[in-house]
């Protein structure tokens, strides 16, 4: 994990938070690139489920993911890249939630997917979180894996709902936002205008029910800009891999995005288009980061160690 010396400013969202990615809010800070912040994001349910008892019907509005942001990046501009170090996600409690709720999720009906069966029941699970775990019972016990299930820039136009993944980042639910690892976000309009929110202390592939381990948290993060540059999907970096990521229905467009889109990445790093082609046919990993949003999320990769050329 990136060591951070720097003094860290905290930026905690002022008022409401945002259920949108968008460039027409006012942002709530101003941070130069280079510069270490921290900060503080509610859970996927504005922090208002607190015990088993709380059903999401009785509890929750109409909006889900609250942003915090957006936060105005000095310098950027369209065409340029953010690139966004993830240094630390801490958990700001000792517990997390996850639901079962109606209408929701990747085994039942959706307002997406209508169908005539009777919804699922309402379920709320409380975990707790000590000593690297996070713990509701003997068989519901899991390490502590902690990331972002939203982190993304504002559109270029059109402002694009909390719940949605698309090629400005968003709700991609991809456990691979993580500590350790940068993230790529395209610049599409000036200042970037960047979100995060949704903090999940772990998830399986797929975000199968719809609802992670979820956490308020405080996030420390640093940015960079890479002036003209432009990428047209979010890319992801950690020490050993390079992935980009597809958001779409049907899932199988997703995986030709996100796959696509790294042959793209491999060309820009001196690959022939068709030799990077055949590379991910051999060697080549994909992975579901959600089946249940607006639209799917898929993460291609590549070992590093694959892409050296001599």
């Amino acid at each position: 994990m990136e060591k951070v010396s720097e003094k860290v400013r905290q930026i905690i969202q002022p008022g409401e938070h945002s259920y949108v990615f968008s460039k027409y809010l006012e942002p709530i800070a101003h941070v130069k690139p280079g510069e270490v912040v921290e900060i503080y994001t509610k859970d996927a349910f504005e922090n208002r489920i607190t015990s088993e008892k709380d059903l999401p019907s009785q509890i929750l509005g109409d909006y889900l993911n609250p942003q915090t942001g957006p936060i105005y990046i000095d310098g950027a501009e369209p065409g340029d890249t953010l690139v966004v170090h993830i240094i630390d996600i801490e958990p700001d409690r000792d517990w997390a939630v996850s639901v079962m709720k109606e209408s929701f999720g990747g085994l039942t009906s959706t307002d997406l997917t209508p169908m005539l069966q009777d919804p699922l029941p309402e379920k709320v699970w409380i975990y707790k979180i000590e000593d690297g775990m996070v713990r509701c019972n003997d068989q519901l016990n899991f390490p502590l894996r902690p990331f972002l299930g939203t982190i993304g820039t504002a559109p270029e136009v059109e402002a694009l709902s909390a719940l949605t993944p698309f090629n400005h980042g968003g709700n991609m639910d991809v456990p691979d936002t993580k500590p350790g690892n940068k993230v790529y976000l395209p610049v599409r309009t000036e200042g970037a205008f960047f979100f995060t929110g949704d903090a999940h202390a772990g998830q399986g592939d797929g975000e199968l029910c719809g609802v992670a381990l979820e956490i308020s948290a405080r996030v420390r993060l640093k940015f960079e800009l890479i002036k003209n540059k432009e990428i047209k999907w979010p890319r992801i970096e950690s020490d050993s891999e390079y992935m980009v990521v597809g958001s779409a229905r049907p899932m199988e467009d997703a995986a030709r995005i996100a796959y696509s889109e790294l042959i793209k990445w491999m060309e820009e790093m001196g690959w022939d288009k068709f030799e990077a082609y055949q590379a991910l046919t051999q060697i080549g990993k994909l992975h579901v980061g959600n089946m249940v949003d607006t639209y799917y999320s898929l993460v291609a990769k590549i070992d590093k160690k694959y892409t050296k050329l001599d």
